[in-house]
Formats: structure tokens, C-alpha cells, sequence
């Protein structure tokens, strides 16, 4: 006897795989553009096409979180993670993480926005302009340090960047 008697087969794994990228990566700023041009490529790839709004904003928020782990997260001669996870369907959330070994050196949204005279202080805005939902906590596993996310929901994938058309 058979419980599936219309000899239907069921699968066993989902019909459409998650993405994933995992690097380790020097905390210099040449260690941040290697994240960000790798990401870019890898999304593409994925089927998140150069020039959509998906796209632009997932690689600025990993351009973000990679300059703020070279700047404030670097300890020397210990790199930083990043892990990105893009699921296949193209209505779930795309998930950055970059993890640094800085603990005590946590992520503060700005309160306002910095003077014109300042050149720094933004990257907290954009990503939480750009992200969904945003975060941080401690280094699974006890490891010193910190992770810091970010999810993109990617509600019109199509969609063709403003930027894109300037």
C-alpha cells in the first residue's frame, strides 16, 4: 500500500534555492570595494539585473556596512565577514550581515543629520533609508565582536532604477 497512490512525486527540497555569498575580507577600503563590486556581480547573476531598484539598494546598503566594519569595526590582522543571502523567490527578503571583531564599538543611528561641513556620518541614514529592517547583536558563538544586518524586501524587482536612467 501506497500513500501516494497517484504516484505523484513529492519533493524533497524546495523547488527554488536560496543564494548564498560568504566572504572574509581584508578591513581596508580596498577589502570594502571587493565586497561591493563582488555582491553586485553575484546579484546580477542571481537575477537581480544592474540598474533595478533591488540591485542599487542591496549594493549600497553592502557598501555601507563594509566601510562602517573598515572604519569602526577593524582591529589589525583580523578580517571582516560578510554573508549574503538572496532566496530565489523573488518576493522574499534579501539578507546582508557583516561581521566584524570590534564589540564595543556598537552602530548609533544619528539622532539629525550631520552639518554640510561634515563629510561623514550618513551611512547609518542609508541604510536605514534604504533597508527594511536593520540591526545588530553580538558574534554567534561567543566570538568577540559584532554583526550588523540589514533585509531588503524586494516588493518590485523589475523595476527600473531612477539612478539607472540619469
Amino acid at each position: 500500500m501506497t500513500n501516494n497512490p497517484a504516484g505523484i512525486a513529492t519533493p524533497t527540497q524546495p523547488t527554488a534555492p536560496t543564494h548564498h555569498l560568504e566572504l572574509r575580507l581584508s578591513p581596508t577600503p580596498r577589502g570594502a570595494r571587493l565586497a561591493r563590486a563582488l555582491c553586485a556581480e553575484r546579484l546580477h547573476a542571481w537575477g537581480i539585473p544592474y540598474g533595478t531598484e533591488a540591485h542599487d539598494a542591496i549594493v549600497l546598503l553592502v557598501a555601507e556596512l563594509s566601510a562602517n566594519a573598515v572604519r569602526h569595526g577593524r582591529v589589525p590582522g583580523r578580517d571582516f565577514h560578510l554573508r549574503l543571502t538572496v532566496p530565489a523567490q523573488p518576493v522574499a527578503a534579501v539578507r546582508i550581515e557583516v561581521t566584524d571583531t570590534r564589540g564595543e564599538r556598537t552602530p548609533e543611528p544619528a539622532q539629525h543629520l550631520p552639518g554640510a561641513d561634515r563629510t561623514g556620518g550618513r551611512g547609518l541614514l542609508l541604510v536605514a533609508a534604504l533597508a527594511d529592517r536593520w540591526g545588530w547583536g553580538p558574534r554567534p558563538c561567543g566570538s568577540p565582536g559584532k554583526v550588523v544586518w540589514a533585509e531588503c524586501d524586494r516588493r518590485n524587482p523589475g523595476e527600473q532604477s531612477v539612478l539607472g536612467q540619469m
